[in-house]
C-alpha cells in the first residue's frame, strides 16, 4: 500500500502496520537517529561542534593518555581507518596532540589537550543530559533494563561489527 501525499503518516501507519515497526534494525536506527538529534539539541546551542564519536574519543584518551589510535578505534568501537579522520578534527581544534611511539614510529600516541580537558567539564553535563533526554519515555527501572538488554544483544552479535568493541585492558 502506497502512502498518498495526502494522508498523514500516523493514518497510513495505523491503518497498514508493518512489519518493519517490530525489527529491531529498524528501531535501532530510528533510535540512533534520536539520539543523535538529542545529542546536538545539547551541546550546540551552547556553541560546542562536537559528536558523540569525538566525544567518546575524547573521553576515552583522558582515560588512558598515551594509548594509539588503533587501541582508540578499539575503545570506541569505531573503524580502524575512519578514527584517523576524527583525530585529526580533533587536533585541529586543539583538543588533542598526537606524539610518535618509542620504539615504533609508525604508530601515533595520543594526549588531551587543556583544551580538551576544558571542553570535557563543560560539555560532560549537558552529554549526561542528553542521555537522560533519550530514555525520556521510560521509566528509571525500564531505562536499567533497557541498557542491560542492549549490552546483552550487543555481547551476543558485536563481534560480527566491521569496528568491534575492543576494551582498554586495565593497567
Amino acid at each position: 500500500m502506497r502512502q498518498s501525499a495526502n494522508r498523514p503518516v500516523a493514518e497510513v501507519a495505523s491503518a497498514a502496520p508493518l512489519e518493519i515497526y517490530d525489527m529491531p534494525g529498524h528501531l535501532i536506527r530510528r533510535l540512533h537517529q534520536a539520539s543523535t538529534a538529542i545529542f546536538a539539541a545539547e551541546t550546540a546551542p551552547a556553541g560546542f561542534d562536537l559528536t558523540s564519536v569525538q566525544f567518546a574519543a575524547l573521553t576515552v584518551i583522558d582515560a588512558w593518555p598515551g594509548l594509539d589510535q588503533a587501541t582508540l578505534a578499539g575503545a570506541i568501537a569505531y573503524d580502524r581507518v575512519t578514527i584517523g579522520g576524527v583525530i585529526d578534527r580533533l587536533e585541529q581544534k586543539g583538543l588533542v596532540r598526537r606524539e610518535i611511539a618509542r620504539g615504533d614510529r609508525r604508530s601515533r600516541r595520543l594526549h588531551l589537550q587543556p583544551a580538551g580537558r576544558a571542553l570535557l567539564d563543560k560539555v560532560t553535563p549537558m552529554v549526561r543530559r542528553a542521555q537522560r533526554r533519550m530514555l525520556a519515555g521510560l521509566s528509571e527501572k525500564d531505562g536499567a533494563t533497557l541498557l542491560r538488554l542492549l549490552r546483552k544483544a550487543l555481547e551476543a552479535v558485536g563481534d560480527t561489527s566491521r569496528a568491534p568493541l575492543r576494551p582498554v585492558p586495565p593497567g
